[in-house]
């Protein structure tokens, strides 16, 4: 009977009792910290550069010279929808914000099981945020140093010594852009290191 026991009909052993293994389930693929982390810093960092100029916003009023004997005090106002690249800028921004939810949605979701496809896309994407950011930047910092100094060949004079409270905080809504252009540069790095990973 007990010789029975240990081997089955074919005539292998039979497992029984400690001799059972289950086999172990694949572990679950986690999720990079690093871009998790970079994706909600450049969330962050757009969110604020959106609100910083969708509510910069400044009134002064102006003295116009018009002759020794009359000056004209004139009621001005700077806002962004005034300049189309600060426009651009406010624009850019909302849409690398949104792609930065939407991103760091979906990887939390999907997780590092995500296809080569879709990690492809995800750094292309990347990519183009990082060009907009790097772009709209670049058009807005252009005009916001002929504010601050003018330009005397054309006869542009500078203006953020009237508004001066609106050229400080449109220069952070600069220096925090060019921070999340960077940022996404890092998560377009982070990318290329992963599929570059997965080829070998």
């Amino acid at each position: 009977m007990e010789s029975q026991s240990k081997w089955s009909k074919g005539g292998a052993a039979a497992p029984q009792g400690d001799d059972v293994k289950v086999a172990d389930r694949p572990p679950k693929a986690a999720v990079r910290r690093p871009d998790l982390l970079l994706r909600a810093l450049a969330l962050a960092l757009t969110l604020a550069v959106a609100i910083m100029v969708g509510v910069d916003k400044e009134s002064k009023t102006v003295s116009v010279v018009i002759s020794q004997s009359l000056t004209l005090h004139v009621p001005a106002t700077a806002k962004w929808q005034y300049m189309s690249a600060f426009v651009y800028f406010l624009v850019s921004n909302i849409v690398a914000c949104s792609y930065a939810a939407a991103s760091l949605v979906y990887i939390t979701v999907a997780g590092a099981t995500r296809s080569a496809k879709a990690s492809l896309a995800i750094n292309v994407l990347d990519t183009v945020m990082m060009g907009l950011l790097l772009s709209a930047n670049g058009a807005s910092a252009a005009i916001g140093v002929i504010a601050q100094y003018g330009n005397s060949h054309v006869q542009w004079n500078k203006v953020c010594h009237m508004f001066d409270s609106y050229c400080h905080q449109m220069a952070a809504a600069f220096a925090l852009c060019l921070v999340g252009s960077f940022v996404f540069l890092l998560l377009a790095v982070l990318n290329v290191m992963d599929l570059h990973k997965k080829a070998l």
